[in-house]
């Protein structure tokens, strides 16, 4: 049963990147990023708190628990559903491009060329130098596209390195660097 579900959690949670690749152009995936457990906490707490509301309702009067436990159903599915778009929202870093996918029911695709980005800067708040993360901001000739910002990246410095060492490849900065 436990093995039925993880099956289940990993389907759920994988966007399928692969469908996305330029295979025939010899595209390939140099990075694919996950957030970092940190965008979980939100989603995780909703979770605590409807499985608290739930426990009190047992110690309460039934007009009163019939509430409790409408209340926690709700967070809980909202929960599910926050838990389930981090974990279905990736950023991949290719040979030849950066592009992002998310969504759950329905689902974003934002690509950038790798010869479109101007900068990136990487803010790493307090918290998340403590903890290991950071958040991606493209600059590009287009302003408005869905790649703009990138939150909670695991590691963000040793992936902008990723980033300017296959751009440096690309040729597209300076010459270009053999494979």
């Amino acid at each position: 049963m436990i093995r039925f579900l993880g099956d289940v959690m990993a389907r759920l949670g994988d966007p399928r990147i692969g469908k996305h690749l330029l295979r025939e152009e010899g595209e390939v995936v140099v990075d694919e990023v996950m957030h970092h457990w940190y965008a979980f906490l939100r989603p995780g707490a909703e979770g605590v708190l409807a499985a608290l509301l739930m426990v009190t309702s047992w110690f309460v009067s039934v007009e009163v628990a019939w509430i409790l436990l409408v209340v926690a159903i709700a967070l809980l599915l909202h929960a599910a559903w926050g838990w389930l778009a981090v974990l279905r929202d990736r950023f991949v870093i290719t040979n030849m491009r950066v592009f992002r996918v998310h969504g759950v029911l329905s689902q974003h695709l934002a690509t950038m060329p790798l010869s479109r980005i101007l900068d990136i800067s990487v803010r790493k708040p307090l918290h998340g130098r403590l903890l290991g993360f950071g958040h991606f901001c493209f600059e590009s000739a287009a302003q408005e596209q869905g790649l703009r910002d990138i939150r909670y990246v695991g590691r963000p410095d040793e992936r902008d390195l990723a980033i300017q060492r296959v751009v440096q490849r690309a040729g597209l900065r300076g010459p270009r660097i053999p494979n």
